[in-house]
Parts: structure tokens; sequence; C-alpha cells
């Protein structure tokens, strides 16, 4: 039975613990035993991408401490998970790029994980809803994270209809949002409209970031579509509010 450590990410942990919680449901009924490292933090990603190098590499040192001793690392976000993955071996200093690199090859992404680790081809989920699909951009390009997702969604009894521009990025990009604010309100613009032309009941994706963002601006424009993090749907915990409305 694979001993499995959450890595909760901060969004989730402070506006969408139900992520969180359907993630552990997940990997629970795929066999795993789920641990929650108390010490872990921020992944480091908003210190790398600001260009604080220093307080990213202990950030990242700490991450490393506090999950290393798993069989693997899976989080609900490829963002955070492309940061581990990717970024980390070259975050740290030169003696710690071995355990970098050792936690970097046993993090995974959830639907990643649950279909090319442990080759889950199905959830126990029945959910026969239309939805469509946001490709966020550290899940797609990073870690490849594409058909996973979709595939698990088909086995709950999800029919997806794909939006036009599905892997363009959503306008979020962590910090790019604050840095570029018009830029980035006119590509979420985009986002929303062609989600919701689909006709789809639910825009569901794998990072919160971006659906917060996307829930915003669908919010704000009266767009009317369900937004979600696709573990929520594929645990069957579709009883909670959607992101963005009210409880």
């Amino acid at each position: 039975m694979p001993r499995v450590a959450l890595f909760v990410t901060c969004l989730v942990d402070m506006f969408r613990p139900s992520v969180g919680f359907a993630t552990i449901k997940l990997l629970e009924e795929a066999g795993c035993t789920v641990e929650v490292p108390e010490a872990q933090t921020c992944c480091g990603q908003p210190a790398w991408n600001s260009g604080d190098r220093a307080t990213a590499a202990k950030i990242a040192q700490d991450v490393i401490r506090a999950f290393e001793g798993y069989d693997y690392v899976v989080a609900p976000s490829g963002s955070c998970t492309g940061t581990i993955v990717k970024d980390y071996p070259q975050m740290v200093e030169e003696a710690w790029v071995p355990r970098a690199e050792a936690l970097a090859a046993k993090t995974h992404e959830i639907t990643s994980f649950l279909t090319d680790v442990l080759g889950i081809t199905s959830v126990a989920a029945d959910v026969p809803r239309l939805a469509t699909y946001h490709d966020s951009c550290s899940g797609l390009r990073t870690l490849r994270v594409k058909e996973q997702p979709r595939a698990l969604l088909a086995s709950a009894g999800i029919t997806v209809r794909e939006m036009e521009e599905a892997e363009v990025c959503c306008g979020f990009g962590g910090t790019f949002c604050v840095k570029y604010p018009d830029i980035s309100t006119s590509m979420v613009g985009d986002k929303v409209r062609n989600a919701t032309e689909t006709g789809a009941e639910m825009l569901l994706a794998g990072d919160l970031g971006c659906l917060m963002n996307m829930a915003g601006k669908a919010s704000r424009e009266g767009r009317g579509i369900e937004v979600r993090h696709v573990v929520e749907v594929l645990a069957g915990m579709t009883d909670t509010p959607a992101i963005g409305e009210g409880k």
C-alpha cells in the first residue's frame, strides 16, 4: 500500500479545503495510505517567480525535509507540482540537488498519479453532467496533463465538451495578473466566454488559481456556469457550493 503525502497547496488550504478532502478520498479509494505533513509550507513558487532566489531556496529545503520520507507526494495542482518537479533542482544549493531531484521524481499531480502511476481507469463517482475543461499552463506544459483528467471524468459519467482555445492561459499566472491586470482581464474574459459558449453546466480545471480567476470573472458577468476543481467532481463531492458561490 503506497504511503502518499498530500501537498495541500496554499490556495486549497486558505480558500477551498474541500479540494484537499476530495484528493484524500480519491487516493484512499485507490488503496493509498495518505498523510498530510504538518510541517509543509508554500512550494516557494511566488518567491522564485519574483526573483527572490534566497527565499525560494529556503522554502524548497523546508519542503524537501517535510516530504522526502514518503513513497510519493501528490498535489491537486499542476502549478505547485510543476515547481517541485521542474524548478526545485535549480532552486537549491548544489549540496541539496540530489535530494531535490529525488523528491521531484516521486511528486505527481493527482489525476496523473491516479492514471499514470497507479493505473486507475475509473472512479466510483457517478455525475452524469455536461462540462468543459480548462488546461492549466503548468499542468499541460510542464507535466503533460491533458488526457488523464478527461479519461477519469468520462468514467464518472461526465461528458466533456471542449471549448475553443482550451489550452490557452486563463490570465491568472500568479503575479502576472497583478503586474498586467488589463491583459489578464482580457484573457480571462475570452476564457469564460469560450467556456459558456459550449453550453456546459460546469467549468472544470486542476488548478485553484485558474479556477478562482475564471469563477470571479464568470460571476461578475453573470455567466451562470458552475466552476469546480476536477477532484471534487471525481470524488463525487459536488454538494458544496461551486467556487465563487455563496454558502
